[in-house]
């Protein structure tokens, strides 16, 4: 993606960034099916805001990566919060899994909202306990 980091100053409009990664706690997921999944979110929600927030992406980027994963009881729930994500115009990327391993193909098993500034994360997840 050729981005020259260097050149990246903070920008107090968009101020401090974070992503939240929201994993379905009623799955019984390993440890490592998570991590998995987790990664999935991160790299495809990057993905997305590439194209569609880069300042925020690289502001996210430089300046920190924040990442904080949190609870969901249900694959609905993340379908809602998916949905709230994108009516508040919020990078997001729902992970849906190809079901080699341990569930079913087609599962939804994490949600990446962000990289974005915290306050838009906020509006969407605020609500949800830490994983």
């Amino acid at each position: 993606d050729d981005v020259d980091y260097s050149s990246v100053e903070y920008d107090e409009e968009i101020g401090d960034c974070k992503q939240v990664l929201i994993i379905r706690t009623d799955l019984g997921m390993t440890k490592g099916k998570i991590i998995a999944q987790c990664c999935h979110a991160t790299l495809g929600a990057r993905q997305k805001a590439l194209s569609t927030n880069k300042k925020e992406l690289l502001q996210w980027e430089v300046f920190g990566a924040a990442k904080i994963t949190l609870k969901a009881n249900s694959e609905a729930e993340l379908f809602e919060l998916r949905d709230k994500a994108k009516k508040e115009g919020v990078v997001n990327y729902l992970v849906l899994d190809a079901g080699h391993t341990q569930i079913p193909s087609g599962s939804a098993t994490v949600l990446a909202i962000g990289p974005a500034p915290k306050a838009k994360v906020d509006a969407v997840a605020k609500h949800l306990k830490l994983y």
